[in-house]
């Protein structure tokens, strides 16, 4: 689990996902829990990052609202409290992309096309080069964080790049225009491994168990498990550490003894796979049911997601628009100050 001690000066904290789709076990381990456990002791954001899709997406868009709903209930489920966590939605709060705009003339594009992880997304969507919105993403993302002057921002070491351009920018912007914005700190939180055994379990791999899979699908996933190639028998000895199987065994099994079991007797080759997955997904239900239930009953209240939306992007534009006159009053940006409206002549 990511570490959840609280450090000096952490107020704020800002998370997010993109809704492309259902949460997994592996959002769980990486920064769902986290949630749960800061969101009594700070201020927490949790941002859906809708604007944050386009940036490598322009087809099939009328999905995302779908996906939107599912993303909450997923927050809903694991235990985030919208009385005490703000959930909303990215494109409910546009003063974001003013300050988004403030912040680019911050950042050269030589700067920008050093962010690591442009060159991997070009690559692995075959793409010809990197648009605009590719491009500044990372800038984007800066504006995200700073608009409710996150402090801390936990983040996949893939994404540890985008937040020292978040704190570089909020240190030019200081050094130039006066203190507005802190410098957040970005702990890295843990990876679950896919269950096909790649380093990282992924939603666009597919090798992910989602938090909101039945039964049927846990165990026909966990069945298919990535295990140790070595062991062709169950009479040979396998091995336990990095194994897949034993690893979401660690994370999701809460019968200690029945795990220590398993791995003795899977060192000295007495146990078959097939018992090993079938106490794994026996495991794994047993962590979902209560997921599951919360889900159903969030579902089953008519209006109560989107209200949860409206609701808590309501106080995050709040948070921005103060931060964004903070933002214009420092750089000077006060020059129709107290203009209730603009008249457009005919």
């Amino acid at each position: 689990m990511p570490d959840t001690n609280l450090k000096p000066g952490w107020k704020r904290m800002l998370t997010g996902d993109r809704p492309t789709g259902p949460l997994h076990l592996g959002h769980y381990i990486g920064s769902l829990s986290m949630r749960v456990n800061l969101q009594d002791q700070i201020e927490c954001f949790v941002l859906m990052a809708d604007l944050h899709v386009l940036t490598t997406r322009t087809e099939n868009l009328n999905e995302i609202g779908d996906n939107i709903r599912d993303v909450v209930l997923d927050y809903l489920s694991v235990g985030i409290d919208p009385k005490k966590t703000t959930i909303y939605l990215q494109s409910l709060v546009p003063e974001v992309l003013e300050l988004f705009w403030l912040f680019m003339p911050l950042v050269g594009v030589p700067r920008a096309q050093r962010i690591p992880t442009l060159k991997d997304q070009v690559r692995d969507l075959h793409l010809e080069s990197s648009s605009m919105a590719l491009l500044s993403y990372p800038i984007l993302q800066a504006a995200d964080i700073l608009m409710v002057k996150g402090d801390v921002v936990p983040v996949g070491a893939d994404q540890a790049s985008h937040v020292e351009l978040t704190r570089e920018i909020a240190r030019r912007f200081n050094q130039t225009y006066g203190k507005v914005f802190p410098e957040p700190d970005a702990p890295i939180v843990p990876v679950l491994v896919g269950t096909d055994g790649q380093a990282k379990a992924g939603k666009s791999i597919g090798n992910v168990i989602l938090l909101s899979d039945d039964a049927k699908t846990v165990e026909k996933k966990v069945r298919s498990m990535y295990t140790d190639p070595k062991r062709i028998r169950a009479d040979i000895p396998g091995t336990v550490e990095g194994n897949p199987v034993f690893v979401y065994h660690d994370h999701f099994n809460d019968n200690e003894d029945e795990v220590n079991d398993l791995k003795d007797r899977y060192r000295s080759g007495t146990v078959g796979d097939v018992e090993v997955k079938t106490k794994l997904a026996d495991a794994i239900n047993r962590f979902l049911d209560p997921i599951r239930d919360r889900r159903a009953e969030f579902a089953a209240r008519k209006g109560f997601v989107d209200d949860v939306i409206r609701d808590g992007s309501a106080r995050a534009r709040a948070e921005c628009q103060k931060t964004l006159a903070e933002a214009r009053e420092a750089m000077g940006l006060t020059y129709f100050r107290g203009a209730q409206k603009v008249e457009v002549g005919t």
